[in-house]
């Protein structure tokens, strides 16, 4: 396709929402320091979400969601197993909705698996399409950055707990999923830690926090994060043909398929076809925008709602961003995170440098996997 073809692609704009991150709790029984959500309580009061406010917001979700079948809702926080007993009806309450309305729901649940126990991890197995399990990888690593409300470690918490969720799902979705900071800039030691615990489906990410966080990432270390995804490549490669096999998902792309060209355009869909409801029930753009003045889009208990910050997010697309036009990778990225744009540059049409710098030398490292995996088959 030609960049006049790519213009004239038939992008929908706003008007239907497909996915929702419900926080059904704005707390949490950790204290991680680079916690976006500011420990959890998203810079308000910490509260968790009451059973009829999330109602309220699956009952929007279906009726936003025009002739969508299938329907996304990921229980966050905060850590939502604080409120489990509302997670659990509130995911009976989409059974019902299902069946009243023809819609199926996957539900999802990001967790640092403190709060797992036999009766919940069965529950989640059941229900939950994915479960997303936190661990920042070497135990050092982990305990120093995601310490107890009492400063103690967490690691030894969540580990057995984490191992049991994953040993008894099966074939059942899951992700550990890791963040790497300043402190740990060889984090592919991390991923390896993971690794060796049994865990295959594996995850870490970026740290993102304002530059005077000293645990903050800086366009100076970018030459030191490059070349650790350069040497975690090469053991990654290397474990997978000899063992243990795992899966890092910033390695993953699909060269023969994946998504189509107009949702490639779209990007993630935050503010347009995906929201965040805080316990409050009020709605904003993803779950990075909760709480930024200026982003809260309505209220699933009023109704209201606003449409023209929708169509803003609809029509903020990769082909609207002057600074992707001459990017290879911009149809693998979709145009970046728009949370991070609006941080960092105060736009959420103008992409953060250091993201997309990360993003292009994954998906670099990413075609490089697949071709030698392939080449060996």
């Amino acid at each position: 396709m030609t960049e006049h073809d790519y213009s004239r692609l038939p992008i929908e704009k706003s008007g239907i929402v497909k996915a929702m991150c419900l926080h059904a709790a704005h707390d949490c029984n950790l204290r991680c320091k680079y916690c976006f959500a500011s420990t959890g309580d998203f810079h308000g009061d910490r509260a968790l979400m009451p059973l009829e406010t999330g109602k309220k917001a699956l009952d929007w979700l279906v009726a936003h969601s025009g002739n969508r079948h299938q329907l996304e809702v990921d229980f966050f926080g905060g850590e939502p197993l604080m409120n489990f007993e509302v997670v659990r009806e509130l995911v009976d309450y989409g059974r019902e909705l299902e069946k009243a309305h023809g819609k199926h729901f996957l539900f999802t649940i990001t967790t640092n698996a403190i709060g797992l126990t036999d009766e919940r991890i069965e529950f989640l197995n059941r229900e939950m399409h994915n479960v997303v399990l936190s661990l920042d990888g070497r135990r050092e690593v982990h305990d120093f950055m995601r310490p107890t409300a009492s400063g103690k470690g967490s690691f030894d918490l969540a580990l057995e707990k984490a191992k049991k969720l994953v040993n008894l799902r099966g074939d059942g979705q899951y992700y550990v999923r890791g963040t790497y900071t300043a402190r740990n800039l060889d984090f592919g030691n991390d991923v390896l830690a993971l690794a060796d615990e049994g865990f295959e489906q594996l995850s870490i990410e970026p740290v993102v926090l304002s530059k005077d966080s000293p645990f903050a990432l800086t366009e100076a270390m970018l030459p030191e994060i490059l070349a650790e995804y350069d040497r975690f490549a090469k053991l990654y490669l290397e474990r997978r043909r000899s063992g243990p096999w795992m899966n890092f998902f910033h390695f993953m792309v699909d060269l023969d398929g994946g998504p189509c060209v107009k949702k490639r355009v779209k990007g993630c869909g935050a503010g347009n076809e995906y929201v965040a409801v805080t316990p409050e029930g009020d709605i904003y753009p993803c779950h990075q925008f909760v709480g930024r003045p200026g982003y809260r889009m309505g209220s699933v208990l009023t109704g209201e709602f606003d449409a023209e910050m929708q169509m803003r997010f609809a029509e903020n697309n990769l082909l609207a961003k002057e600074k992707c036009s001459d990017c290879w990778a911009r149809f693998f990225c979709g145009g970046g995170c728009a949370a991070n744009a609006e941080a960092f540059n105060g736009d959420i049409a103008k992409p953060y440098d250091m993201e997309c710098a990360l993003e292009r030398k994954r998906l670099e490292i990413a075609m490089a996997i697949y071709a030698i995996e392939h080449m060996q088959q």
